[in-house]
């Protein structure tokens, strides 16, 4: 690339970097609801962004300049299913191209939970597929979640522009940061067939165990360890984009080639002391902390087999084995009670082989060991390994 093309390509860039950042702080402050992105405010407040003017004029300004720019645009997923607001769109992608170069930029999104989000770079009919070449992008293939980086200021070529401050994280996130949308349509359909919990029972579980994800997430975060939703609170994401209310506890999944041996202590550190530890890190390991109110945090460990991956039970009255078999599934990103949190990306699969095909319908009485679809017995522990894997407190 010749310099000056090079300048001119770092013009561009230096234009709009404080742009989208100003765009994207004033849209989510003013348009978007706290609570689950549903809503819109009723006060649109003072404009500190850009408006639909202001950036015909940056398209102007960059055509001027040489390029040939295209924009991608799209509904906040948040809003999925409000009728209301659905002409709601939302900048998502620029690509400009000049001569033989070509500049994609990507918008990224603040979102609850201190994390970045850009969109799906999804092409409507009248794109010209040709414009660029499409499928070599890096980014959008899928929607992405990134850690807000701190952002540090360098010079180059004699123009100023903001790059992260630790540029290998962001650049090892890339390969790793597909993200899932809540089903919020579906979380409103749902909502219309079972009226919603609002005791004071209920909304005070909800509170605990929010807490308890949130202060999880914040003790394994620490210690390096990837977690994702599991069991009930994965189903609670996926159907409801909420807490199951009657559910009575958190549950998370780890790989078990993640297990640490500090996770009980740093746990117990963080206030959360040891209930039970079945199984053993060879075999069917599990953990159960205990949060306040009674509500409990279990932590399931995935074992991976040739063709599946499965999590142990243990039965502590009689020694009994359980395995709950699962397909195999890789991870994506979410967003659940303001945190951006892993779910299994194959999110439908893992949920109907442990609900089956009626996962929609509540069920509010549930046996660990009967219930599941994908539940197996799976032997009895040896009473002389009973002092090591069935440890009660």
């Amino acid at each position: 690339m010749s310099r000056i093309n090079k300048n001119v390509i770092l013009a561009l860039l230096t234009l709009t970097s404080s742009a989208f950042l100003l765009f994207q702080l004033y849209y989510y402050k003013h348009y978007l609801s706290a609570k689950n992105g549903a809503g819109l405010s009723k006060s649109k407040g003072s404009r500190i962004g850009f408006d639909g003017t202001q950036w015909e004029s940056w398209f102007r300004i960059a055509e001027n300049m040489g390029f040939q720019c295209l924009k991608i645009e799209s509904k906040d997923p948040r809003l999925d299913g409000i009728d209301s607001l659905s002409g709601t769109e939302i900048p998502l992608h620029y690509i400009c191209t000049l001569a033989s170069h070509a500049v994609h930029l990507v918008v990224f999104h603040e979102r609850s939970g201190n994390y970045l989000w850009h969109g799906h770079l999804r092409l409507k009919g009248h794109i010209d597929r040709k414009f660029v070449p499409f499928r070599k992008l890096q980014f959008g293939r899928y929607p992405g979640a990134f850690d807000r980086p701190e952002l540090q200021q360098i010079t180059i070529d004699g123009l100023e522009v903001l790059i992260p401050k630790d540029p290998m994280h962001f650049l090892e996130e890339i390969p790793h940061s597909r993200f899932i949308e809540c089903r919020y349509k579906e979380a409103r359909a749902f909502f219309q067939q079972y009226l919603d919990d609002n005791t004071v029972e209920a909304m005070a579980f909800r509170k605990s165990a929010k807490e308890l994800l949130q202060l999880a997430a914040k003790t394994l975060k620490k210690l390096g360890v990837r977690f994702w939703l599991s069991s009930g609170t994965c189903l609670g994401w996926y159907r409801q984009c909420g807490i199951i209310p009657y559910s009575k506890d958190v549950d998370l999944g780890i790989f078990i080639q993640d297990y640490k041996p500090d996770i009980i202590s740093a746990f117990q550190d963080a206030g959360l002391p040891l209930k039970h530890k079945f199984g053993k890190v060879e075999d069917s390991l599990e953990l159960s902390f205990q949060g306040k109110d009674d509500v409990k945090l279990d932590i399931f460990f995935f074992y991976e087999e040739t063709d599946h991956m499965w999590n142990g039970g243990t039965q502590a009255k009689t020694g009994k084995k359980f395995k709950y078999l699962f397909p195999k599934f890789t991870l994506c990103w979410t967003e659940f009670v303001d945190m951006k949190i892993r779910v299994p990306c194959e999110t439908i699969e893992y949920i109907e082989a442990n609900y089956g095909k009626t996962w929609k319908v509540p069920v509010r009485t549930w046996d660990w060991k009967r219930s599941p679809h994908n539940v197996q017995p799976n032997g009895v522990w040896p009473v002389s390994e009973w002092d090591e894997v069935i440890q009660l407190y």
